[in-house]
């Protein structure tokens, strides 16, 4: 009984930690991208296992559209590049040195810019990632109380 009960207690602290994380960051991230429609979720008549299920459902999906976005982002951001190279290159050609040198400047803020993105782009991977890690311990977490439980019961 004492286990199941430490189990219980250490979800129960992990739903509130879980709650309060994500209703931070649901807040932030759903007002930058997605100000218009957004859906909340009515913890109140839930029980807890479904309540967490929901709350960490919610925060992978909101993890993915960020992801998608900053894919975007970057893919933009590489096709500008190719674009400025393509000037770059023509520009040599035609022997414009000028030219040449701002086109370079323009490609290496682009670049510098590039590797931010590709920082961003990986932590919100990592950030995805945790969210479905916390998400299937949860699972895992409440199948082995629920056999603990059932187990006493016999």
């Amino acid at each position: 009984m004492k286990k199941s009960s430490k189990v219980i207690s250490s979800t129960v602290i992990a739903a509130i930690a879980a709650v309060s994380v994500v209703t931070s960051a649901s807040a932030a991230s759903v007002s930058a991208v997605n100000p218009v429609g957004s859906s909340a979720i009515d913890l109140s008549s839930m029980d807890i296992e479904t309540a967490l299920m929901m709350v960490q459902q919610e925060r992978t999906k909101l993890l993915d559209i960020q992801l998608q976005a900053q894919i975007q982002e970057v893919q933009n951001r590489n096709q500008a590049i190719a674009e400025l190279n393509a000037q770059l290159q023509a520009a040599n050609q035609n022997g414009d040195t000028a030219q040449a040198q701002k086109l370079k400047g323009q490609i290496d803020a682009l670049s510098n810019s590039q590797q931010m993105d590709m920082l961003r782009l990986q932590s919100l991977s990592n950030k995805r990632n945790e969210a479905f890690d916390v998400m299937t311990n949860f699972i895992k977490k409440m199948q082995d109380s629920r056999s603990s439980i059932i187990g006493n019961m016999r």
